[in-house]
């Protein structure tokens, strides 16, 4: 009898439940401020202070629309500004100055096919069936050539036609009207180098036809999947420049195709900065292939061209549990360049998702979406019911 008491006493308390304080729900009214302290950058001082909690309204939207740099193309967007996230990184913002196109500069090692018309003795010296690479005048480690008749020639950091119109000059004292050709038919002095996510990485050779980023680019096979194309860095002459071609495909932007030299090293990285975190009640499994890792309560996503909104970044992440979660209590954690920030959305109303389909994201944003009030303590009750009435079962 006593037991029967007990066990109808508990099922009235947790019928109870559902309109009572249990300690560690969370009733208190919501917060305008975080509780803990952030690093702010304010008037060039690093500072700590709480962070004030803005609500997404069509305000919000309006005023981030406003700011360029909240746009995927913006120059000083988050998802392009890689080098700032870097601990140690000295690189320079923006491209190199631009260089003027010049004709191709004859190098070491490079291999000149000399040409002189009705003088096959001098043409192919070696004999007529040789190919014109091994034939070829190969210029040494000193910059030199030697030619019949003529000598040594200085032929390193000169134009085929500066050659050309020096071995005319010097035989002309011994062939009447010279027909005299020059032309390389080995580039091997001047070398790129491509590496980083890019299909066949490698060396290219500058040639006679100047080498930008996207030939170079094209050449090693193309980008792969997992490439940040904003965030492409040039290695040169011991600076390193920051190289957005996001910005080249889709806006245009021709300064980003760098004209390349001799001992540029040009790397693609990864696109793993580009991740958003998505925490807390979501519903379970992934939606989409850009979804890495994570089970449970978490999901890190790739952000495709480094940009998404907050809809499609819950989507991705498996959707809002409708068993377990708060619609109105969806935060945004950004820790951003200096200036961490929170923003708070409230999607009671489904509608409110509009707005959130029009909140830019930015790499490494935590999105994280709190469990409904009396959720953990009802499931408690939920796991202690049923072993009770097994119980008051086997005490009949």
């Amino acid at each position: 009898m006593r037991q029967n008491f007990l066990f109808t006493t508990l099922l009235i308390w947790v019928n109870l439940t559902g309109c009572t304080v249990i300690p560690g729900m969370h009733m208190s009214q919501f917060s305008k401020q975080s509780s803990i302290e952030m690093p702010v950058e304010e008037k060039n001082a690093t500072i700590l202070k709480k962070l004030n909690i803005h609500t997404i309204t069509a305000q919000t939207i309006v005023d981030l629309e406003k700011d360029f740099n909240n746009r995927s193309l913006g120059t000083n967007n988050v998802a392009n500004r890689y080098f700032d996230y870097r601990i140690g990184s000295k690189a320079v913002k923006g491209t190199p100055e631009s260089e003027k196109y010049s004709q191709y500069l004859v190098g070491p090692r490079d291999i000149l096919n000399i040409t002189v018309w009705e003088h096959p003795e001098l043409t192919i010296p070696a004999g007529e069936f040789r190919s014109a690479d091994s034939a070829g005048n190969v210029v040494g480690e000193d910059g030199t050539i030697f030619y019949p008749y003529v000598g040594v020639v200085k032929a390193a950091g000169r134009t085929v036609e500066a050659i050309r119109a020096e071995l005319t000059n010097k035989l002309s004292r011994y062939i009447e009207q010279v027909q005299l050709d020059v032309r390389v038919t080995a580039y091997r002095s001047q070398r790129v180098y491509v590496v980083g996510e890019v299909k066949q990485p490698g060396i290219q050779l500058v040639k006679d036809i100047p080498l930008t980023v996207l030939e170079a680019i094209n050449g090693a096979g193309g980008l792969n999947p997992e490439a940040d194309q904003r965030n492409i860095t040039l290695t040169r002459d011991g600076n390193t420049y920051s190289i957005n071609l996001l910005s080249l495909y889709e806006g245009g932007n021709i300064s980003q195709n760098v004209m390349l030299k001799h001992g540029d090293v040009l790397n693609v990285p990864d696109n793993s900065f580009n991740k958003i975190f998505v925490m807390g009640e979501i519903a379970g499994g992934s939606s989409g292939s850009l979804s890495v890792g994570g089970v449970g309560g978490g999901r890190s996503i790739i952000m495709n061209k480094g940009r998404m909104t907050l809809t499609e970044a819950i989507s991705d992440a498996g959707g809002i549990s409708q068993a377990t979660s708060d619609a109105a209590r969806i935060f945004v954690f950004r820790s951003g360049i200096k200036k961490p920030e929170i923003y708070h959305l409230n999607a009671k109303s489904p509608d409110a998702l509009l707005l959130a389909d029009r909140f830019p994201l930015q790499p490494r944003d935590l999105i994280y979406i709190d469990r409904a009030e009396g959720i953990r303590w009802n499931q408690i009750i939920g796991e202690i019911a049923p072993t009770l009435a097994m119980l008051n079962i086997f005490i009949h």
